[in-house]
Order: structure tokens, then sequence, then C-alpha cells
């Protein structure tokens, strides 16, 4: 890896991103439930292990509580003055890394990828200049800062697009900087403090480095990567919703590609987390987030919404379904319009069936729930069945407890089971009943009021 080598990476995360209309940084903003700071760091980690600094500013606390893995190398900007004034703020951290190189990235590049990387730092590592960039042509320039080149073809300087006047530089050729350098510390380190804010925005630009260096001679490279915008940063709504698209679709073709079958493919949403075996059989529209996992044989249906979940072989989890922080075992099955909250566990061959909602509870081998139940902080075992409208009620308003139910239980229809409450193997629960006390194994349990008939005739007369 060349992060063995040479080079440690500069992340540039401090800017509030005013037109994203957000309180809270803009790389925290998400693709596929990540965020923009998260491909980043994916992007930088195989070329550069965790050598990464990042720059922290507007919303500091959201991000540094977003990798807590990271908590010492964040590097606070104060004031937010510019690209350059944040690459001064981590002057110290770079210099005392140890390593001959550094990487300098914006956190707000989600579509930059771990190959791009490592060809960045291959061609530097090829040439040795003392500062090296990432240029793009795209098909609108926007506000990307112009590269000015003389008549032989070498880089003379960036201007920002707002500083760019054709009586000066001439028409604009189109090239623009991606953003990406990378920067010999110990030739670039005469360089960093000189920089100036003497600017229409008032700002330290980055950017600026160029002109400086080639001014005393140093040898300065750009890296051309053609008409690429994978390369260029999120500014607003609908760039975050275009590059969300775009990697919505690399990822769903990966899938394709290996062996997983997408039926409506182009409206099934995985998450860059997301595990899935060959065999699996998803339609789409389905969204699957986190660390999610789907084992071979399973079957997800239209409008589900899996997060940080496991689902085992040949399982299937019906439309419209909601799992979240569950675990699916081998044969089960779930929904349609099931919903599995944190902490519930399918064993093999149980089944959650119509507006079914567990949280926190276990169902055994062959048990099952079929219609309108809750099941909350409860212990399931094989082979019981739950009625229609049977609420475990865990909850006093101050604690929760836990209902134990055995081995082959029949839980009769519109039962409530008053935690906490244990009832034995092979139990019958009349339909209707309230379980406030245990119930030993075998026994038949009835808890409800007898019924009693009045004549409406008789009451009118």
């Amino acid at each position: 890896m060349i992060h063995d080598l040479f080079a440690c990476a500069l992340v540039l995360a401090g800017g509030k991103g005013t037109r994203m209309h957000s309180e809270k940084p803009k790389v925290l903003k998400t693709l596929l439930g990540e965020s923009m700071l998260y491909y980043v760091y994916n992007a930088l980690r195989p070329s550069i292990g965790d050598e990464i600094f990042t720059i922290v500013g507007f919303g500091s606390e959201y991000v540094e509580d977003s990798f807590p893995q990271m908590k010492d190398r964040f590097v606070l900007q104060k004031e937010q003055l510019g690209t350059g004034h944040a690459l001064q703020q981590g002057w110290d951290r770079i210099k005392s890394s140890g390593y001959e190189y550094c990487l300098v990235v914006n956190g707000d590049t989600p579509l930059i990828s771990a190959k791009a990387v490592s060809n960045f730092l291959e061609a530097v590592k090829e040439d040795g200049a003392d500062l090296s960039f990432v240029t793009i042509t795209p098909h609108e320039p926007n506000q990307f800062g112009r590269v000015i080149r003389n008549k032989a073809g070498q880089v003379t300087a960036i201007v920002e697009a707002k500083d760019y006047d054709e009586s000066i530089y001439g028409v604009a050729s189109g090239e623009v900087n991606a953003g990406i350098y990378c920067l010999k510390i110990s030739a670039i380190e005469e360089l960093v403090f000189k920089l100036t804010n003497e600017n229409k925005s008032g700002e330290y630009y980055i950017t600026d480095l160029v002109d400086l260096a080639v001014e005393r001679g140093m040898a300065v490279t750009a890296v051309g990567c053609g008409d690429s915008t994978k390369l260029m940063g999120i500014n607003s709504p609908y760039e975050l919703a275009k590059a969300e698209s775009t990697l919505r679709l690399r990822i769903a073709e990966k899938w394709l590609r290996s062996g997983v079958i997408l039926h409506n493919w182009e409206s099934v949403v995985i998450g860059p987390r997301v595990t899935i075996k060959p065999g699996v059989e998803i339609t789409g529209p389905c969204e699957l987030y986190g660390e999610t996992s789907i084992a071979s044989g399973a079957v997800i249906k239209s409008h589900v919404v899996i997060t940080d979940s496991s689902i085992d072989e040949n399982a299937e989890i019906k439309a419209y379904s909601h799992l979240e922080d569950a675990k699916v075992g081998p044969q089960c099955s779930v929904g349609p319009y099931g919903r599995l909250r944190p902490g519930a566990v399918l064993e093999e061959g149980s089944k959650i069936g119509n507006f079914v909602e567990v949280k926190k509870a276990i169902l055994g081998k062959g048990a099952k729930a079929s219609h309108l139940t809750y099941l909350g902080d409860s212990e399931i075992g094989a082979g019981t069945n739950i009625g229609a409208g049977t609420i475990t009620c865990n909850y006093d308003g101050k604690n929760k407890f836990k209902t134990i139910i055995g081995e082959n239980a029949f839980i009769g229809s519109n039962t409530a089971l008053v935690a906490p409450v244990t009832v034995g193997n092979g139990v019958l629960i009349a339909a209707g009943s309230t379980i406030t006390k245990n119930v030993n194994d075998g026994d038949l349990a009835v808890a409800r009021s007898r019924q009693v008939n009045i004549s409406r005739t008789s009451q009118k007369s």
C-alpha cells in the first residue's frame, strides 16, 4: 500500500455549506444512509491507512461524534477563513506526521474512489513534484477554480472563478481544479504561511500555493482526469441527489454482476456497508442500509426497508415490512407489513405476519405470530402460536418487564400478557384473557369475566 511509503492525508471538513440549509455540517449530509465524509475516508484508507487528519469547524461536535474512532485526528478551525487557512491550522499535525507528502482532499466529495486516489499518488510518486493537483474538464465548470497554463502547457496558477478576468488570463480553457492536492511537506512549508486573503472573497485560498510555488521555481504538476464529475464537491441538495443516484446505480450494478437478482433494479437502494450473497432475490422499490447482511436464497419483496439487520438462508421478507437491528433466521417469514425493531430475533422457521411488531424479543424455532400483535421484551418458545390481537404489556409507565412463554403454547386471540409473567410449555390461553399471573406447564388459563346476556326486549318494555 502506498501509505507505507510516503503520504498522510488532510481532509477539509470545516465548512458550513450554506446552500444545504442545514444546522449541521455539509459533510454529514447522507447518501444511501452514509455521510459524505464516510465515503471520503473509505476512498483514502486503501492508500493512506489511518494517517488521516480532518479539519473541522462549523458544527465540529457533530462531526467528531459521528466518527469517534478518529477523535485524536481532528483539528479545529475556529474561524472558517478559507481552504488555505484550514491548511495552516492543520500544518503542525502534518509536519509531525513524519511523512514526505500530504494528500489534501475536500470532505464533500463522496464520489471519489479509492482507485482515483491510488492513481494520483502513483503519479506523484513517479514525478516527485513539490506540488501536484488533480484537474478535470467538466461540461459545466461552475464555481471551480480555473487552471492557467503557459504556451508550453505548464501550469502557472489556479484562479478562483469569481476572480477570473478574461482580459488578464484569456478565454478559459474549461480545465478546472478538482480540489485534490499532494504537497511535498518540506518544500511547501515555506509557502503555507505566505498565503493571503487579498481577493474578492477575503479568504485564504489553498489554490494560491500553485502561484507561489511557480514563482519560486518549484516543480508543479497537474494530473488530468478528463471530464469526470466524480471528483467534484457537493454544494447543493440538487448535487447531493445526483451524486446519490450515481452511487445507487454503481452499487446495484456491482451486486447484479456478483449474482444477486434485482427486479426493478433501478429502484433498489443498497448502502455501501450492506453484504449480499449470490442467489438472493430482491424486488424494488426496496431500501437496505447499514451493516445489513443477506444470506443466499433469501427473498426480499418490494417496499421493504432493512437497516443493520441479518437475514439468513431462504428467509422471506414480504412487502411493506420494516426491520431495524434485527436477526431473521433460516426459513423465516416476515410480513407483509411486519415490523422488527431493535433486538428482535427470529429463530429457524418462525413467522411474523401481517401488522405484527416485535421489539427486543426472541421467537423460538417454528413459533409464529401471524396477525395484529405486539411482542416486546419477550421470549417465545419453539412451536408456540400467538393469536391475533395479542400484546405483551411490558411497560408500567416507569419500567419495562419481561414476558416468557414456553414451547408449544397456544395464546388465544386478543390476549394481554401483563409482564413480568411466565407462561409454561404446552399452555392454552383462552381468547380475550388478561394474564397477570404465571401459568404452569400444560394448564388452561382463562382470565375474563363470565358472559352475561341481557334481553334488550324486556328492558324496553
